[in-house]
């Protein structure tokens, strides 16, 4: 992935730093898992809609959402953890990892898209079919600064030696 966004900056002549290169091609990874992980989340979403239409449940668009979310963080866990954040994976512990994970996608995934949702579909009148894609311009990029810095950090032991990303970010 790094070598493929490389040469397409090349073409577009922009030199970015090892550093700089690297968190753009983890930020690529993390969208697509990110778009499969929507795409799991909003088909769960729908079905949820689709199921409970016949019972005339108003909140079914925030159960679909609730259940979406449920399915859909540990699928982002495992692909996340497996492809985007794996550098230090062994030094890291996976339970902590998908707890600080569940967490962060808590506060967007739950609190925020769902405080977004009925914004958007209560008091906007927007389809409850596109509002969900609406709160990604928000969510996703917060989701990731969580993910990269908090859930999938590293954990340091007391003889680790300083990690060369960390050194290159402070001489930037």
């Amino acid at each position: 992935m790094k070598k493929l966004i490389e040469k397409i900056l090349g073409i577009l002549h922009i030199k970015l730093s090892d550093a700089k290169l690297e968190w753009l091609a983890q930020f690529v990874k993390f969208g697509l898992i990110g778009v499969t992980n929507t795409l799991l989340s909003y088909g769960i979403y729908m079905l949820v809609i689709w199921l409970l239409e016949p019972y005339n449940i108003s909140i079914d668009y925030l159960i679909g959402s609730v259940l979406g979310f449920i399915i859909s963080v540990l699928w982002s866990f495992y692909w996340n953890n497996k492809l985007v954040f794996n550098e230090g994976a062994e030094k890291r512990n996976i339970l902590k990892s998908l707890l600080k994970t569940y967490l962060s996608y808590a506060a967007t995934g739950i609190v925020l898209s769902n405080v977004l949702l009925y914004i958007f579909v209560d008091l906007m009148g927007i389809s409850k079919a596109i509002a969900p894609f609406l709160g990604l311009l928000i969510t996703v990029p917060l989701n990731f600064v969580l993910n990269k810095y908090w859930a999938f950090r590293k954990e340091k032991k007391k003889n680790d030696k300083p990690d060369k990303n960390e050194d290159s970010r402070k001489q930037e």
